[in-house]
């Protein structure tokens, strides 16, 4: 529950390379990390898409030859189309998978799929599970991302949002809800004092400080939700009625946690368009 969306590793490191900050293959080693093969198909190879599915560090090298200047992350959920401007087409792909990039200068996205590496003929058994995450490119409208708010905007909600899932974590009796999810917090914060990286190079440190927090708001509210690493635990709301409470109160804070993320991710974006206006 509390890892990096693949979109937002896309789009920190993609923009990292596309400013000179990291070189092809580092961004590639980060993009990817301890997750299975990436790989893009539909980038457009001259003037029609190539369904070929093609590797990460090309599939990167022709986004900067087509013109790209920087990548957005979109987080949109049924109702909230967080990050996305369209056409339908390419939204509801984006709200399947829960997550998408847009491109700069370039009008096209990409929505990951995990899928079965290679086709079936391909694999030298039916129950072969080898696993890899295959990038569909399409082309999107040139436009405003939807609801998407300024780092300025996204760091005064936050506030108010760690203190609202704070309120709602105690009055609905949830905090020390059970050893599931103390550990799960506990994980969270071995992991930051560990020193995980967020982001990546030419970000603002502000960018890196509004997302630790919509982070840990988020992380707030899994465990508020029962979602741990380890399974479900609705600790002292054991009923229908008692869970639907506890997740509409809970919903605007983990709305303004998503806001957050996609203003963090995107601040390489905003910092890159207002220096060309």
């Amino acid at each position: 529950m509390l890892e990096e969306p693949r979109s937002g590793r896309m789009t920190a490191w993609g923009n990292a390379l596309f400013a000179g900050e990291a070189s092809p293959d580092e961004a590639v080693e980060w993009i990817v990390g301890d997750d299975t093969p990436h790989r893009v198909s539909g980038l457009p190879d001259g003037a029609a898409p190539d369904d070929r599915p093609v590797g990460l560090t090309l599939a990167l090298g022709r986004l900067r030859t087509l013109g790209a200047r920087a990548l957005r992350i979109a987080l949109p959920v049924p109702g909230h189309p967080l990050g996305l401007s369209g056409p339908p087409e390419f939204n509801s792909l984006a709200l399947d998978a829960g997550e998408a990039v847009l491109v700069s200068g370039t009008a096209h996205g990409f929505v990951p799929e995990v899928r079965a590496a290679g086709p079936a003929g391909e694999r030298s058994h039916p129950a072969d599970t080898s696993l890899e995450v295959l990038w569909h490119c399409m082309p999107v409208r040139d436009a405003p991302p939807a609801d998407v708010p300024s780092l300025g905007e996204a760091e005064r909600e936050l506030a108010e949002a760690m203190r609202e899932a704070t309120d709602t974590l105690t009055r609905l009796d949830v905090a020390g809800s059970g050893p599931v999810a103390q550990a799960a917090l506990d994980a969270y914060r071995g992991r930051v004092e560990a020193g995980r990286r967020l982001l990546a190079p030419g970000y603002p440190p502000r960018a890196v400080r509004v997302l630790e927090l919509a982070q840990r708001v988020h992380a707030l509210v899994s465990i508020a939700h029962g979602e741990t690493d380890g399974g479900r635990e609705h600790g002292a709301a054991v009923s229908g009625s008692e869970i639907a409470v506890r997740a509409a109160a809970l919903r605007p804070v983990e709305r303004t946690a998503r806001r957050a993320q996609v203003a963090a991710y995107n601040a390489y974006a905003e910092v890159s368009e207002r220096g060309r206006a």
